[in-house]
């Protein structure tokens, strides 16, 4: 594994705090970012292989996901792994919508043990903010974030983190990219039928047996090694 690889990596471990703490900055003016996103939504083309995302943002996750799981011995990078269609999937999905939300308001800025507090549904949040974080990123280093160096991408993606960037007519960068991460780990480690996970790699990285992890007889038999597994996911049992 080369020192770029061990980098990113080790941003994976310390992007965990950060996304932690995104729900306690300040709400967006929630009439117009609701229209914004709601306009947006009904317009956007369809892409080949998207179902949701648009060229433009297509390119910004692939370049988030290649970054923050990038190839080496362990694992393909992150698009090899489909976890940008995964993030695609969901945002299409009526999680994506926000099927379960309660959107009636008031809306007012939240404390940190109070949950995901925005009128604006998670597409709604993406739709938002990458043109935003696009627009930033140019800002800062004359180039969209999918054409910055790896250097500037690392950079880049910590300042958001520390909640360091301001997305310009866009939602709080922290809340954004909580909301990010987290999906990058679910597409890596959630059952392959969603997208993500191809080959299983994420289970195979962790050693996860998959959907029958019946393994309570293993616990001493393989104690202080590595227990050999073959994962299996749902579409292999249906």
């Amino acid at each position: 594994m080369d020192r770029d690889s061990e980098g990113r990596r080790a941003f994976l471990k310390g992007a965990v705090a950060g996304s932690a703490a995104a729900v306690t900055t300040a709400l967006p003016g929630t009439a117009s970012a609701q229209a914004a996103g709601s306009k947006a939504t009904a317009s956007a083309p369809a892409t080949a292989g998207y179902v949701f995302l648009t060229p433009d943002e297509g390119a910004f996750i692939e370049a988030v996901v290649d970054h923050m799981v990038p190839a080496d011995a362990l694992t393909p990078k992150g698009t090899d792994l489909g976890l940008h269609i995964y993030i695609d999937r969901a945002l299409a999905s009526g999680w994506g919508k926000g099927e379960r939300l309660y959107r009636q308001g008031p809306w007012k800025q939240g404390t940190g043990n109070q949950g995901y507090q925005l009128p604006l549904t998670p597409s709604e949040l993406y739709r938002a903010a990458i043109p935003a974080a696009d627009a930033a990123c140019v800002k800062a280093y004359g180039k969209t974030f999918d054409k910055v160096t790896p250097e500037q991408r690392e950079a880049f993606l910590v300042a958001m983190q520390q909640g360091k960037v301001t997305l310009e007519n866009g939602p709080p960068v922290r809340i954004f990219f909580g909301m990010l991460y987290q999906n990058v780990m679910e597409g890596m480690f959630a059952d392959p039928i969603y997208g993500g996970n191809r080959d299983k790699a994420g289970w195979k990285l962790v050693n996860f047996p998959g959907v029958i992890a019946t393994n309570q007889q293993n616990i001493d038999k393989f104690r202080d090694r590595r227990m050999p597994t073959n994962p299996l996911g749902i579409a292999d049992i249906s």
